[in-house]
């Protein structure tokens, strides 16, 4: 029985502690009615997220713009060989803040506060996939201070550090029968708070005439470590709690490095158009490696990942200078591959719908509102890489289906 308890400790992290791949596209409320468009927009000071060298080109010497999603997810699982179904609905509350102060005609300085890594994934306690997971909720909060200078009145490079800070919580079925006394299923929770780390942000713009932009904005990849988390048991027999006591852990997962380029055209005084390309380098997640205290075995664990891509298209059409009306599509890569598809992070390549307006005030203060609809192609899919019994391959897996609203609301100040 001890080495069925090591086992199932070695497999407790065939469960992301970061959840990886969850890549939450939800950084400003004007963008986001675009498709989510950026690197080559110039209209708020949510440029600062999307490419901080546009930030010098903002008309007003101060640009302050704040927003939050209420994110909306549901998935639904079935087996239709065991009969097996499940679903879980998830909400989930992204925000944004960005702040420009031009300083001088050729340089602007900013910080940018964001959140663009979360997941909240909660399926009924004890269900056929406990064993990789009951539930889990991450949080990234990303902070940014900015440097945008003008080079000429053509050309324009910015960027700056980011600082990370984050934590997350886990909780998991420890095997797929092992049982208390009373038959409660034994389960662990991995909590880890207040992990931070570095990294950083550069772009650069190029205006060939004035009405095309070409943006290309670089972010690094960025390792999130666990250090001294907390890993508590319950409902453990007898037997087994003088050996695996609550204890501590240490764990790394990495952050993806992005390149995205795109461009922007004005084809009237009213209307823009936008176009970004992304390329999320995914490939850099090979595997979750956890290290526990108090002599329990580390677990080595696939993930296997592949760079993904995502292709994004926006407009904006401005029928006076109270309204500004947006839509935009975007398709969105997955870098999950087969084989290694956990139900903490249950995406498939997926389409967005987006729309969203903003209401004008007053010259220098407006609302912004935006809507996201975001359907993932169903998949069947398995992980089958959970240890059980001294085989390595166990597979799990079945149909998912995957769709996410989220609507949004900003307030956006210049002067």
């Amino acid at each position: 029985m001890r080495k069925l308890l090591s086992l199932a400790m070695m497999a407790c992290a065939a469960t992301s502690a970061f959840a990886g791949g969850y890549r939450v596209s939800l950084q400003g409320q004007k963008q986001l009615g675009m498709g989510h468009t950026g690197v080559a927009v110039v209209n708020s000071a949510e440029v600062l997220f999307f490419n901080p060298a546009g930030a010098v080109f903002l008309k007003d010497r101060f640009s302050v713009s704040v927003g939050a999603n209420a994110l909306f997810a549901r998935t639904k699982f079935q087996n239709e060989q065991y009969n097996w179904k499940a679903s879980t609905s998830n909400t989930g509350t992204p925000f944004s803040l960005y702040a420009s102060y031009k300083a001088m005609d050729w340089l602007a300085l900013g910080v940018a506060v964001y959140t663009p890594y979360g997941s909240a994934v909660e399926w009924n306690k004890d269900w056929e996939g406990s064993h990789l997971v009951n539930n889990i909720d991450l949080e990234a909060i990303y902070i940014q201070p900015i440097a945008s200078i003008k080079v000429n009145d053509k050309f324009s490079i910015g960027g700056g550090p980011i600082y990370v800070t984050g934590g997350v919580e886990l909780n998991r079925n420890l095997t797929r029968s092992l049982t208390d006394e009373q038959g409660n299923r034994s389960d662990i929770t991995i909590k880890a708070q207040n992990v931070t780390a570095w990294g950083w942000s550069a772009g650069f713009m190029f205006n060939p005439t004035d009405k095309i932009r070409l943006g290309v904005n670089y972010r690094s990849e960025i390792t999130m470590k666990a250090r001294g988390g907390d890993a508590t048991f319950s409902d453990l027999p007898a037997f087994a709690q003088g050996i695996y006591t609550n204890t501590k852990f240490n764990a790394n997962l990495p952050l993806p490095a992005e390149l995205t380029a795109g461009f922007s055209v004005e084809l009237t005084d009213k209307w823009l158009v936008a176009f970004d390309y992304n390329r999320a380098f995914w490939n850099v997640y090979k595997s979750l490696n956890v290290d526990f205290a108090s002599g329990i075995p580390s677990s080595i664990n696939p993930r296997n990942y592949k760079d993904a891509s995502t292709f994004r298209v926006g407009t904006q059409f401005k029928p006076n200078d109270k309204i500004a009306l947006r839509a935009g599509w975007y398709y969105d890569e997955s870098p999950v591959q087969q084989g290694y598809f956990a139900p903490e992070t249950p995406r498939n390549d997926s389409m967005g719908f987006t729309g969203g307006f903003t209401y004008q005030f007053a010259p220098k203060f407006g609302v912004d509102v935006s809507f996201l609809y975001l359907r993932f192609a169903e998949t069947k899919s398995s992980y089958d890489h959970y240890t059980e019994d001294g085989n390595p391959n166990v597979s799990f897996g079945g149909t998912y289906k995957n769709v996410v609203f989220s609507p949004g609301v900003g307030l956006t100040y210049s002067f």
